[in-house]
């Protein structure tokens, strides 16, 4: 109950003090984005070695194989979903680091289940699962760091 009436007083506080939110709010989604830029790049990186390593990232539904590309842009546009829920919590929670990691890391948790479901070979299954965890590893540290320094 107190964390809801934190939460509450966060969002009913001073309208007067709106601009100095500006840079803070700049800040977090500038060091977002160079979060995404670093969790595409590692990704793909990762997801090249996998490859070399004689994964074939072939996913029997459909037959076709997953493209280097691809993990890029998913993981680009998951990566940018994060900031988005981080400016969110930013803006209506007294808490927003706390609550960040406590949505992030669940949704993290949910995005492993695909893999199992996608009927690939183990070697395919273990590298996804990997693939998902290494920009949760760059996004969600980064995202609740920016988010603590927080000092309204």
């Amino acid at each position: 109950m107190n964390s809801m009436m934190n939460d509450t007083a966060a969002v009913a506080g001073p309208a007067s003090g709106r601009t100095s939110h500006t840079p803070r709010l700049r800040r977090l989604v500038g060091t977002g984005f160079v979060a995404t830029l670093a969790a595409v790049v590692a990704t793909t990186l990762a997801a090249a070695l996998a490859q070399a390593l004689g994964v074939d990232f072939e996913v029997p539904d459909g037959g076709e194989t997953i493209p280097l590309s691809g993990f890029a842009v998913v993981t680009g546009f998951f990566s940018v979903v994060g900031i988005v829920i981080a400016v969110a919590l930013r803006r209506w929670s007294a808490r927003p680091a706390h609550r960040f990691v406590w949505a992030a890391v669940p949704l993290t948790a949910i995005s492993l289940v695909p893999p199992f479901l996608s009927g690939a070979n183990t070697a395919t299954v273990t590298a996804l699962i990997g693939l998902h965890l290494v920009p949760a590893a760059v996004m969600i540290p980064t995202l609740a760091r920016s988010l603590r320094t927080r000092t309204d």
